[in-house]
């Protein structure tokens, strides 16, 4: 037996509950992982939710990193004692043993801790293919991040400084707003105060920008759209205040011939040898030192409600983890 979080419905943070759950024997290429710590991600709450449906009974949490107990039939590249992380795992993470099938699984390297590990495999690969693949930051740009400091924005904002961006960050309070100019925000707007699109403007002296990453949703759209120069791309990428609402295409096209995207991670790795590739940029700017990774929040697998209580009510910055 082991314990876990099950939502035996959908609803809200008190659907999530402690158990204790049997899990079987790895299947044929799966691999059993004692879990360290476990990422708490906004994915998480719209599972939760029911906005993004999953089978029910589910135990949440795609992200995680632990140690090897036990493989299944075929799995060759992995054995017990090896520490793994997962940030593709869909489900099961909020827990303190599961089954991963092995393609989803990365090697840990050494001067990567468990904590560290695990609060960047999904926000960290998520970063990764929104600068280096979606659109590519250069020398030169001026990129717009919403949620700063939220824990992609951290990491993003970082990164995109280390390539030469002159990153602007949004933030929701004055404490969030010291910390993205602390994490690679060359100016940081906090949009309880100021119109953002007017700080935009004024910041690149009317130019705006090639690309906006968004992952508010509803409450930043479409004044996102209004940051873009023509044919500018606008990646919504989260939810965090709902979605952003249908809209006529039209409405690119009268304000500037405008791109839109809306990746998944999912895509970007869905191979083992890419999840592996993205994963391994990853840990390289962590362990140069290029980006710095702040877990602000940790919380006993006990009280992943709470957890979720306070990502929603904004009062988290960084990462979040769940110790089993």
């Amino acid at each position: 037996m082991s314990k876990a979080i099950v939502m035996q419905q959908t609803g809200g943070p008190e659907v999530l509950q402690l158990l204790e759950v049997t899990v079987a024997k790895p299947a044929k290429g799966e691999v059993q992982v004692r879990i360290a710590a476990a990422g708490v991600n906004f994915i998480d709450t719209y599972q939760r939710s029911g906005l993004y449906p999953v089978p029910l009974p589910h135990i949440p949490g795609g992200e995680m990193c632990g140690v090897v107990v036990a493989t299944g039939a075929g799995v060759k590249d992995f054995k017990a004692g090896d520490r793994v992380a997962c940030g593709t795992g869909g489900q099961g993470c909020y827990a303190e043993l599961v089954n991963v099938p092995a393609a989803r699984l990365v090697k840990v390297p050494k001067g990567i801790s468990d904590e560290v590990a695990a609060a960047i495999m999904l926000k960290g690969m998520t970063a990764q293919y929104l600068i280096r693949q979606v659109y590519r930051v250069g020398k030169g740009d001026t990129i717009l991040v919403h949620a700063a400091a939220g824990g992609v924005g951290l990491i993003l904002c970082q990164w995109a400084n280390a390539l030469g961006a002159t990153v602007i960050g949004t933030v929701s309070s004055a404490a969030k707003a010291r910390l993205a100019k602390a994490n690679g925000c060359t100016h940081v707007i906090n949009y309880a105060e100021k119109v953002f699109v007017k700080e935009v403007k004024r910041i690149t002296k009317g130019r705006m920008l090639p690309v906006v990453y968004d992952s508010i949703g509803a409450a930043t759209f479409p004044a996102s759209l209004d940051c873009l120069q023509k044919f500018g791309l606008f990646v919504t990428y989260g939810n965090a205040s709902g979605p952003v609402p249908a809209f006529a295409p039209g409405l690119l096209a009268q304000k500037g011939s405008l791109f839109m995207t809306r990746p998944t991670l999912f895509d970007f790795v869905h191979t083992p040898e890419l999840l592996r590739k993205v994963a391994n940029e990853v840990f390289a700017v962590v362990k140069n030192g290029t980006v710095k990774i702040s877990i602000n929040q940790r919380y006993p697998l006990a009280q992943a409600a709470k957890a979720h209580i306070d990502l929603q009510a904004r009062k988290t910055t960084g990462s979040i983890l769940l110790l089993p």
